[in-house]
């Protein structure tokens, strides 16, 4: 049965779905960005009514400041309060062990505040680590768009005939040749220094072809990541689609969110 439910956070009012089932282990959905509950392509709605059909009860919300919540939106890394509240809200319903997922901003939201919110596993996906200084992708998705491009020979002819931008290829190709720091700080640090204090099972999902992802996947490769390696789950898919959109993301999805539920 899907139900609305409303609780409160700091004096406001959350207001969240919630897909109800007989099981006691159910999925906590983390919304990313400034987007409502129902989730991009309604994709958080139909995974919340998948996993209810076999007996996996979901809580979907609105964050404060977002959708049909009161309050303000501080974006992310203000979302703490959010996801404890949620959490207590979720438990509340008859729910004994609770999973979180998010996608993008959400998911760094959940390795930083899971622990204090006591939340028992982790599914997160194409985790953000950009500290945006300019309107340009991450250097790393870059490399790998030009690596693409450079194996295609319509690519090559394209070029030829003058149908590419050339002020934007050099931008693009300065920003790719940028040697990243050996020691990333601010946000990548966090993140790992989060993910190797995490003292419950951790899965991160990767679009492979997606720029955050790419983002992610570039940073996790270097020392500062070191002791998070040893312990999460990385699990790629080969697709570009940063919120799972085709019906065979969506299914991919699924089973990997059924795998850490039981």
């Amino acid at each position: 049965m899907r139900k609305l439910i409303e609780f409160d956070c700091a004096g406001e009012t959350l207001v969240g779905t919630l897909d109800d089932a007989g099981g006691t282990t159910g999925l906590l959905i983390v919304s990313g960005g400034n987007e409502i509950r129902i989730g991009a392509h309604r994709g958080m709605a139909q995974l919340a009514e998948r996993l209810a059909a076999v007996d996996h009860p979901v809580l979907r919300y609105d964050r404060r400041g977002i959708g049909d919540s009161t309050g303000e939106n501080g974006g992310f890394e203000s979302s703490a309060a959010d996801i404890a509240a949620a959490v207590s809200a979720f438990r509340a319903t008859g729910v004994e062990k609770v999973v979180a997922f998010g996608n993008c901003d959400a998911a760094t939201a959940i390795a930083f505040f899971h622990a204090e919110a006591g939340i028992d596993a982790l599914v997160l996906a194409n985790p953000w680590t950009i500290e945006a200084v300019d309107e340009m992708p991450p250097a790393a998705a870059i490399r790998s768009h030009y690596a693409a491009k450079l194996r295609d020979p319509k690519e090559w002819l394209r070029l030829a005939r003058g149908g590419v931008n050339i002020a934007k290829l050099a931008k693009g190709l300065r920003k790719a040749s940028q040697k990243p720091p050996e020691a990333p700080a601010g946000l990548p640090a966090r993140l790992a220094l989060a993910l190797s204090d995490a003292q419950v099972p951790v899965t991160i999902l990767l679009a492979k072809g997606d720029n955050t992802a790419i983002a992610f996947a570039d940073t996790f490769k270097r020392p500062v990541f070191d002791a998070a390696r040893g312990k999460v789950t990385v699990v790629p898919l080969d697709s570009d689609s940063h919120s799972f959109a085709s019906p065979e993301d969506k299914a991919w999805l699924l089973q990997r969110v059924l795998e850490r539920l039981a």
